[in-house]
């Protein structure tokens, strides 16, 4: 009998490991996406309330302010290994002086070799043609004196055991948020004494 249940636990051991594993690569994949979609939302909430205060005057935000927002997002995304596999791009969309929409600036950190796809900076400096930035037909877009902090998330999947059938899947997440102070809009402060500008051209880490 021994022997008789060695061999049938011979046969099926392979079988419930295969589908133990096969499970946990599943439930991994699911808490990534839930991860990405939450760092996305706060990437974008910390970016809408930055800046430096005065009562006085308007709030400016500083390079530093953005580059704090991204490095609590490496915190945030550090099991996954947000900025080794993926990219953040975070974009400040406003109206411009014809009343449309554009991307006054933006921002981005990560090694994935991503271009946002709902445009750059510059995109939309005059006239009214450029419809704001997101997916489908209703565009997401800033009013008249406000800015929307729109954020993108690209991120190529990594698997966790030998079952690789979901490695390299891409996810995707935005987030948008608007600005919650008044906040001076002409531009992103700063790189003139120096600070460090996290440039969309690069892709670093």
């Amino acid at each position: 009998p021994s022997g008789v249940a060695f061999v049938e636990f011979a046969f099926t051991a392979p079988i419930l490991l295969g589908l133990g594993m096969l499970g946990t690569e599943t439930a991994y994949y699911v808490v990534t996406h839930m991860q990405i979609s939450q760092i996305a939302m706060q990437v974008a909430d910390n970016a809408s309330r930055v800046g430096e205060f005065d009562v006085l005057e308007d709030k400016r935000v500083f390079e530093n302010d953005i580059t704090e927002v991204l490095v609590g997002a490496e915190k945030l995304g550090e099991t996954i290994d947000i900025y080794e596999n993926g990219r953040i791009i975070i974009s400040s969309l406003q109206q411009n002086s014809d009343g449309g929409q554009w991307i006054a600036w933006q921002r981005c950190r990560g090694s994935k070799q991503h271009t946002s796809p709902y445009g750059a900076t510059g995109d939309g400096a005059s006239g009214t043609s450029f419809p704001g930035m997101g997916s489908g037909s209703k565009k997401i877009k800033a009013s008249s004196g406000q800015a929307v902090m729109f954020v993108e998330i690209s991120y190529t999947y990594d698997s966790l055991t030998p079952f690789d059938f979901l490695d390299d899947k891409e996810i995707s997440y935005t987030a948008a948020f608007n600005i919650r102070d008044s906040r001076d809009l002409t531009r992103l402060y700063g790189s003139e004494q120096g600070q460090d500008v996290a440039s969309c051209s690069q892709y670093t880490t």
